[in-house]
This record gives structure tokens, sequence and C-alpha cells, in this order.
């Protein structure tokens, strides 16, 4: 019997799978490697960039007359040294040129009004008058609710305090965790240290309220885009709905009011000696008012108040 060879040919399909790995973006550390690393807002300028010290001087020019409660407390160094976690998140850095002045702009335009001892006939204007105050002199009370996971430290007081006066043990504990800061059982942190005031009043423009709302500065620099509810409560990206995260009914939806009109004639104030020009406010379409918005969270008659 015979024995038949034969050669089998295998035939090997090798498939070629592409993969569409998109490019990861950028990262930069700036030029001011202090104050800004390993971030993708890095890659603009910086704050210090085209916010320097003078400027500063100008927008609270007031602030060490003998008359304010906080001399000596408030410094240009102190604000960018608390900007420099914020920065790398998008706080003065996001878009152009233009829309980083805008927003430090329209964030210290909330911090003036805030803090302000001005009126309608200082010396400078009312206007001038920004960072006067770092506490709330005439507590109405005390501002202490306790709760599970924030509780009133024993002693504590948790009046208004900071650059973006914080109020309730609440906030002090949900802000002191975010800058990894023990406000909770050290509220006077916020009127002892001018780099945390500033910090908490940063981490507040940054940090939404709550889930699926967005923070001031999303709503700002154009990060939020509004719902059909949002749209027919008439909440629309710009200054405007900053004031809507940060007070809500206490400031807008009761149309044009002095307390909404203070907010937005220091942010102009400042874009004015900030370069930016305050026209440009109004033809950018910043949606200045909140004052015929719904407001996001609805204060009741028992509501805490958060600013």
């Amino acid at each position: 019997m015979g024995m038949k060879c034969g050669f089998m040919i295998m035939v090997v399909v090798i498939s070629v799978i592409c993969v569409n790995v998109e490019a990861k973006e950028k990262l930069c550390t700036s030029t001011n490697k202090w104050e800004c690393k390993n971030s993708i807002y890095c890659c603009n300028e910086t704050i210090s960039d085209f916010f320097q010290s003078y400027q500063f001087e100008n927008l609270f020019s007031k602030r060490n007359a003998p008359t304010a409660q906080a001399v000596g407390f408030y410094d240009y160094q102190s604000f960018i040294t608390a900007s420099i976690d914020f920065q790398r998140l998008g706080f003065g850095t996001t878009g152009g040129k233009k829309m980083q002045m805008k927003e430090v702009a329209a964030f210290l335009g909330h911090v003036g009004a805030k803090t302000s001892c001005g009126y309608g006939v200082a010396t400078g204007g009312p206007l001038a008058w920004g960072l006067c105050y770092n506490r709330e002199m005439s507590p109405s009370q005390s501002y202490c609710r306790d709760g599970y996971i924030y509780p009133c430290a024993p002693g504590a007081e948790y009046y208004g305090r900071g650059a973006l006066p914080v109020y309730w043990n609440f906030n002090y504990g949900a802000a002191g965790d975010g800058l990894k800061v023990d406000l909770l059982n050290h509220p006077e942190y916020l009127e002892q240290n001018a780099t945390i005031a500033f910090q908490a009043a940063m981490w507040k423009w940054m940090t939404p309220i709550k889930k699926n709302q967005p923070s001031p500065h999303q709503a700002f620099v154009g990060d939020w885009k509004p719902t059909k509810n949002d749209t027919l409560a008439k909440r629309l990206p710009g200054f405007g709905t900053t004031m809507n995260i940060l007070y809500g009914d206490l400031v807008c939806g009761q149309g044009d009011i002095d307390d909404m009109n203070v907010i937005i004639s220091h942010y102009r104030y400042y874009l004015d000696l900030m370069g930016v020009g305050a026209a440009d406010a109004a033809t950018d379409n910043d949606n200045l008012s909140c004052g015929e918005q719904q407001a996001f969270n609805p204060t009741k008659a028992d509501a805490d108040a958060s600013s």
C-alpha cells in the first residue's frame, strides 16, 4: 500500500484594526510657572499677565481708607496666590484675553459690591470702596443650623466673612472641604487670612450649588447650555445668571431693584478700569440683568440664606 503525501495550504487572514485615538489635549505650564501648571487653561495668559497690581489698586482704591473696617487686609498678592489652584481649572484663563478679563471683572464685581462701604457722596464715588469689609459687622442671627454632615462647632460663629461672604455652618463646612481648610471649626480664618478669604470666594464662583446647575464661572464664560426650562425661566448665559446662582430671589426676579443694580454697576465700573469698556458688556450680549429671571433655588419662608 503506497503512501500519498499532500500539502495543506493555510491561508491566514490578518485583519488590521485601526483605532482612532483622539489626540490628547495639550497641557501647558505658564511662563509664570508658579501660577498655572499642567492644564489646558495654562496655555492662555494667566491673570497676572493681564491684571496687574496697579489695576487692583485702581479697582479698590479706598479699601485702606481710615473709615474702612478691613484696612491692610486685602492685597493684590493674596488675590493672585488664591487664584493659583483655580486658574488651572479655567478661572480667568478660559477663552480669549477679552473673556478672561471680563471674567475677572465679573468675579471682582460681586466681591466689590458685597464688601463695599461706599455710599452716594463717598470720596472717589460709591464704587471705589470695594474690599472695605472682611466680616459682617452686625450679625442678625447665629447662622447655626445643626446637621449631620456639618454640625456647628462649639463656640464657633458663622456670620458672613470673606471676599464673597460665606454664611451658615453648612456653607463653611462645604467650602472648607473644597479648600481642604477646616473652616467649620475655624470660620475665623476667613477674616484672618486674605488668601483664604479670596480662595473661598473663588470656590463659590467655580462650584455649582447643586448637581445639574451651572457654577457662576460656567454661566459666565458660556460653558453651560440652558435647558428648555432655563430658557422659559429667562436664565441665559451671562452676568445676570451669576447673580441668580449666588443670591437667587434675594436679588433676582424682582425687576429693576437697587440690590441688583449695585452689583451690575461694580462689574461695569471694573470693566472700564481694566480697559475692556463697560459698553462691551451690553454689546456682547452679556445678559447683565436677572430682574426677570426665576431663581434656580427659590427661597421659602424658613429657607437658609446662603449669602
